[in-house]
């Protein structure tokens, strides 16, 4: 009886790769387009709309206590009632200007309780967390259905000494300026970093192998079909961020992504497989 009910605390075992078709459906800081990110509200939210995992953003604070937080901008945390930094401030602090501000052993426990069926993508914002992550995923029994992400290389492989069991996902970012469609840049600038994104294919291998990551999550901007592909052959899953429209969401399905990040999984519902 005990190993049964141990066996349901820890849910689901995480899948990244997809069959062709069945993709992962995942709320990006939980169903943040319509309730404040990163709170166990909206964890529960995006559970109740239809997704299979959950993507939430892991900071810790200046005495080490790990929060589900985006950045050091308390402004977000604090949904525009406080401003500074967030880092600073201890957990008694922050909880009297955003008193929904979940630690990360709050969100898992919640999760292991409440979303026993449910992957869990823990996305690192800071390096240095790596141990504590991976004793916190321990603690609430959750290790077997989660998996880490982050732009960060060097955290990667530090995850992967601490946590070689726990799926590592490489984050590709965006143009995030739109510098190659701006006519006012320099032709060269722009052709430059429009080469970013059509040479990354080629070294999307490299970069995994760099990171000893498994999966790559990659801005809907850079995820073609040529790199979804080569990722694929390279052996690592896809998951794309953050896709809004439904209509982009359908063409990534059909391009092989086995992920979906979104803001709001109300598209999920439209989608064919």
């Amino acid at each position: 009886m005990r190993g049964r009910r141990d066996q349901a605390r820890r849910g689901v075992a995480v899948e990244l790769r997809r069959a062709p078709g069945r993709f992962a459906r995942v709320g990006h800081r939980g169903a943040s387009a319509l309730a404040p990110e990163n709170t166990l509200e909206a964890l529960q939210l995006a559970v109740d709309l239809g997704c299979d995992m959950l993507e939430f953003d892991v900071l810790p604070l200046r005495d080490g206590t790990l929060v589900l937080a985006n950045s050091d901008d308390l402004h977000e945390v604090a949904h525009g009632t406080a401003h500074g930094s967030l880092r600073r401030r201890s957990l008694e602090e922050l909880r009297r200007v955003a008193p929904q501000l979940p630690t990360l052993d709050e969100a898992l426990a919640f999760c292991a309780d409440r979303l026993p069926a449910v992957g869990l993508q823990l996305d690192l914002k800071r390096r240095g967390v790596e141990e504590a992550v991976a004793r916190s995923v321990r603690r609430h029994a959750v290790a077997e259905r989660s998996w880490v992400s982050g732009f960060d290389a060097s955290s990667l492989r530090r995850m992967a000494e601490v946590a070689p069991d726990i799926p590592r996902s490489y984050t590709l970012s965006r143009d995030r300026f739109g510098v190659a469609k701006r006519r006012a840049v320099a032709p060269v600038v722009r052709a430059a970093v429009a080469a970013t994104g059509t040479s990354l294919p080629r070294r999307l291998p490299q970069l995994l192998a760099n990171a000893k990551a498994t999966a790559a999550t990659l801005h809907y901007s850079v995820a073609s079909a040529d790199t979804i592909r080569v990722a694929h052959e390279a052996g690592a899953a896809v998951y794309v961020w953050t896709v809004d429209d439904a209509a982009l969401a359908q063409e990534l399905v059909a391009a092989g992504a086995d992920g979906i990040i979104t803001n709001d999984p109300r598209i999920f519902g439209s989608l064919k497989t």
